[in-house]
């Protein structure tokens, strides 16, 4: 199983992005769980948003409100709408997959919020 991980860019404060997290191989999709993390330069990897097999969804205190994280099992993607976009959210974005015992990482995508 691979993920692939897309949409990041350069936007001003105040602007929007969505990213998405792919899955390819031999996958469930539906029966996963999948998260996004972002990292700061110099900072510890953070735990942004989650959604369950069930699309139960939880966001860190930071991004709620703001951010949305939803899915599409016919197309294995996890999407996370990004709105409002401040330049503290500027990090590399990588998303993960959560199935029975094993977490499969995708590369990061580059999000930078800079006028």
């Amino acid at each position: 199983v691979q993920l692939q991980a897309s949409g990041g860019g350069l936007v001003e404060p105040g602007g929007s992005l969505r990213l998405s997290c792919t899955a390819s191989g031999r996958i469930i999709f539906s029966r996963s769980a999948v998260d996004w993390h972002r990292q700061a330069p110099g900072q510890q990897r953070e735990l942004v948003a989650s959604i369950t097999s069930s699309g139960s969804t939880n966001y860190v205190d930071s991004v709620k409100g703001r951010f949305t994280i939803s899915r599409d099992n016919a197309e294995n993607t996890v999407y996370l709408q990004m709105n409002n976009l401040k330049p503290e959210d500027t990090a590399v974005y990588y998303c993960n997959l959560r199935i029975y015992r094993s977490t499969v990482w995708g590369q990061g995508t580059l999000v930078t919020v800079s006028s």
